[in-house]
């Protein structure tokens, strides 16, 4: 059984660039051992963060006072905190598990892939052309399959460059819940059916599954709802709200919910494909290990920012558009830079503050 003693939580930047920036989370068991999770701050975010404070004042102490055999009994301390609070710790709590009893996390969690067949996500650009150079690139380094951000006014357009140049590629496009049910946003999201996309991500609001099921049943494109729990998953499976599911970590609430889901949509011939969390390298490593479940048939967004700085070692970078699943290492697989995320860390807490 794990005891843990020590809690420690970093908010880190990375040193250039964009500067994005995640909070990570170390615990640590009476013999030495240690076990990571992260989870990214949204671009943009201002004021007090909800997540550190969760994690500082609720749920590092509660897992400091817990007994607990397995990292599923930690789920009476995630409710403690934010999804996005509780996937970092979750996370931490598989990796410091998983090291003790020298496995691997991918085959704790029921894994049975050595590798990862990966995608990537293309953002929005001011020109067609460089949304096919990018897509380009991607297509070059191997990838399979590419998610472009959609937006009203900014859909059908690239959607159809990327599809003239590519015929074949797969291809998602994630509306990142900015469309309503009004007559002007439903033309072009069946629109886009003739573009032959393998799923419409984020139509509508999260809440919304009842647009969701409706628009599922006008087009024959997949719809991919972003789901939350697996309560939310099971009356979208219900109300047959989409055909796609896609795993993200830190929404769900960590490695144990997103295991859930993955069970679900599996069990129901849902599709999945999994999104890692932040750009250290520990959100990724995780979102390997949950990518090698038998239900994730779909190319993953799974690795590293290429050309970026890596902090886990070897970094989480595709070859040829697939990744190795780490079989022969315990929890993460990856050694962390711990010495260079303390230096670069923003902000840093203790638990308990010694």
């Amino acid at each position: 059984m794990p005891q843990v003693h020590g809690c420690d939580v970093f908010r880190v930047a990375m040193p250039r660039g964009r500067r994005p920036e995640s909070i990570l989370v170390r615990l640590t068991d009476s013999g030495g051992t240690v076990g990571w999770g992260e989870v990214a701050v949204p671009d943009g975010a201002r004021g007090p963060d909800p997540v550190w404070a969760d994690i500082e004042e609720r749920m590092g102490p509660a897992v400091l006072g817990l007994e607990w055999d397995r990292p599923e009994d930690v789920s009476a301390v995630a409710d403690l905190g934010s999804h996005r609070a509780a996937a970092a710790v979750d996370m931490a709590c598989w990796d410091l598990w998983c090291r003790e009893r020298g496995l691997p996390l991918a085959h704790a969690l029921g894994g049975t892939r050595t590798s990862i067949v990966t995608g990537v996500r293309i953002t929005p650009e001011p020109m067609l052309e460089t949304v096919v150079t990018r897509v380009n690139q991607a297509v070059g380094a191997g990838h399979t399959r590419v998610t472009v951000q959609v937006r009203p006014g900014w859909d059908i357009e690239p959607v159809r460059a990327i599809r003239h140049a590519y015929p074949a590629l797969a291809m998602v496009a994630d509306a990142g819940h900015a469309y309503t049910e009004s007559p002007e946003h439903l033309r072009v999201l069946e629109a886009l059916d003739a573009y032959g996309l393998l799923a419409v991500e984020r139509p509508f609001p999260a809440d919304d599954l009842s647009a969701h099921a409706r628009l599922q049943r006008q087009i024959a494109t997949a719809v991919a709802p972003e789901v939350g729990d697996p309560d939310t998953l099971e009356a979208a499976l219900s109300m047959e709200a989409g055909r796609v599911l896609n795993l993200r970590v830190c929404e769900l609430g960590g490695l144990t919910a997103a295991r859930s889901a993955h069970d679900l949509a599996y069990a129901a011939g849902w599709d999945v494909w999994c999104t890692g969390t932040g750009a250290f390298g520990i959100g990724q490593a995780a979102a390997v290990a949950l990518a090698a479940l038998p239900g994730c048939t779909l190319p993953s967004d799974v690795t590293d920012p290429a050309g970026g700085p890596a902090f886990v070692s070897p970094p989480v970078r595709s070859s040829g558009g697939m990744v190795g699943v780490p079989l022969t290492q315990p929890g993460l697989g990856h050694q962390i830079d711990e010495e260079r995320i303390d230096r670069l860390a923003r902000r840093r807490a203790r638990i308990p503050t010694t």
